[in-house]
């Protein structure tokens, strides 16, 4: 591995440790492993795998938004199967409660006579949750689960208690159908890392995938790692250093997508609000992520500019001036970057 070239911030070099540089090549080829094995069983979304081995590298959730078909419920599996962790699904509706995500206490009686409550776990408590459709579950159900990723704890029945870790959400949504939704409001959305958006395969990959899922034989995902391996590796990603340019590569990003500190023309008549303080932080930890998933030391500008979408696009909205004249988000965004790291 090269040394940094660059000024680095944050924390020292890595390879000023030879255990921590042991470490390192040791997470990066079993990181390798993960993805490959992802890989053997979603075909042709390499950039969405790679998005959601980032989040939870980085420690935290993402929400995943596509039209239903294109396998988001097998990538969820899959990515649980190559991390060795246990999972489990919640379909929302908008009679799902509070209690039948969080758990709740039955009172049972024993043998000898005596009553007593028992709490009953949801499906909450488990490594890496899917909530399928969450615009479908009301907001207090919602608000329920989003309390859960950003504190890791429930309260039930006035105790407090731990979720397991890791515990991370992979959450779903249909862009297209609206009827019968409870959109996620701005504060709640702030809660994900990034919001990846998972588009129609190309025509080779649709023609591999249908030779391979429509067979005897269907191709699962082995495990590469452990839950103790991701704590590992999100300590890792932590401790990676950060070179000044590319720190000031996300500060002027993040700061230009605002509309009081616009980087680019126009901006501040187009959005109604901007990314606050948790983007910056989220674009940060996912560019380390991505780093050491692809086996280097550090960070770059590549990784910001590539991460930038999934960071951003849930944390700017559009003004109504700016909808009425049928701007895109994805566009300002693809402006921003292009100032800031031009």
């Amino acid at each position: 591995m090269t040394s940094m070239l660059q000024k680095d911030v944050g924390t020292a070099d890595l390879s000023a440790s030879g255990d921590v540089l042991a470490r390192f090549a040791a997470v990066t080829a079993r990181l390798a492993s993960a993805r490959s094995e992802v890989r053997r069983v979603i075909i042709g979304q390499d950039a969405v795998i790679d998005q959601c081995l980032a989040a939870l590298l980085a420690g935290g959730h993402a929400l995943i938004v596509g039209v239903p078909g294109l396998g988001k419920t097998k990538l969820v599996e899959a990515l649980a199967a190559s991390l060795g962790l246990s999972t489990r699904r919640i379909q929302c509706t908008p009679d799902l409660m509070p209690a039948d995500i969080l758990g709740s206490e039955v009172l049972e009686q024993a043998a000898d006579g005596t009553r007593g409550f028992r709490f009953i776990e949801g499906p909450v408590f488990t490594e890496l949750l899917m909530a399928d459709e969450i615009n479908r579950a009301s907001p207090r159900t919602q608000s329920a689960l989003l309390q859960a990723m950003a504190e890791h704890r429930v309260a039930v029945a006035g105790l407090n208690r731990a979720l397991p870790a890791p515990f991370h959400v992979l959450a779903t949504q249909n862009p297209l159908e609206q009827e019968g939704t409870y959109p996620l409001p701005e504060a709640q959305l702030d809660r994900f890392l990034f919001e990846i958006r998972i588009d129609y395969p190309a025509l080779a990959d649709e023609r591999a995938m249908l030779l391979a899922t429509t067979g005897t034989d269907e191709a699962s995902a082995a495990a590469a790692l452990g839950p103790d391996d991701l704590l590992a590796a999100q300590r890792l990603v932590r401790a990676m250093p950060v070179g000044e340019l590319v720190l000031e590569a996300i500060l002027r990003l993040v700061r230009g997508a605002r509309p009081e500190t616009a980087i680019i023309p126009d901006l501040a008549e187009a959005l109604a609000w901007g990314p606050g303080p948790r983007a910056a932080q989220a674009l940060m930890l996912s560019c380390r992520a991505r780093a050491l998933l692809d086996g280097r030391e550090a960070p770059s500008l590549d990784d910001v500019a590539e991460l930038a979408a999934p960071v951003l696009r849930h944390r700017m909205g559009l003004s109504f001036a700016a909808r009425a004249e049928g701007v895109g988000v994805e566009t300002l965004i693809a402006s921003v970057v292009a100032k800031a790291l031009g």
